[in-house]
């Protein structure tokens, strides 16, 4: 199991590092053009969403659009020790900063928590993923040990190619509700 998960990871990362940037703007650019006519952003007024490092796909514009329509966007920070993860305010990219491995998150200081119960939508990151929602993680297990007890809505947004045939699924994987990648919309259940 773990190795073949293992296998996937590097198969997928390799794929994603060969997207050329004019190409990985597009395709980005399609994701968030398809997220903004769904009924899972639409409706929320709080969104959860990761700060995008490439060669995933882009959340900066998201996050952008998200202000202008007057959301309230909460940004992860994870907690190491723990394996935890809280999802804190975001209100400008100021609040954030590097900490580990690159990977922006907010700034305790300058930001407040934002409760789980209060995120309506989700946006949860992923490598792969099956069509009918189950998504195969970078390997923190963040995401998992957070959405054990999220109600709320979630999707992913991935590259068309991220959704493969077979992944290796576990007991406690949770699918998400709806995969938006740059072709076509997955709705996975009633969402």
């Amino acid at each position: 199991m773990e190795a073949e998960k293992k296998k996937i990871r590097k198969e997928m990362l390799a794929k994603l590092k060969e997207l050329q940037k004019p190409e990985h703007e597009q395709r980005s650019y399609e994701i968030a053009r398809r997220l903004y006519q769904n009924p899972l952003w639409l409706d929320a007024r709080t969104i959860a969403i990761t700060v995008s490092n490439p060669p995933e796909p882009e959340t900066w514009q998201i996050i952008r659009k998200a202000w202008e329509e007057g959301r309230r966007v909460a940004v992860p920070k994870c907690i190491p020790k723990t394996k935890q993860m809280v999802f804190r305010k975001l209100e400008r990219f100021s609040e954030l900063e590097s900490v580990y491995y690159g990977l922006w998150e907010p700034i305790e200081a300058s930001t407040k928590e934002v409760p789980g119960e209060e995120i309506d939508t989700m946006i949860v990151p992923g490598l792969a993923y099956l069509k009918n929602g189950y998504r195969l993680g970078f390997g923190g297990g963040y995401y998992d040990r957070f959405l054990e007890n999220y109600k709320g809505k979630t999707l992913s947004l991935a590259f068309s190619f991220q959704v493969i045939e077979t992944l290796p699924v576990e007991e406690h994987d949770r699918p998400v509700d709806v995969i938006i990648t740059d072709k076509q919309v997955w709705k996975t259940n009633d969402a």
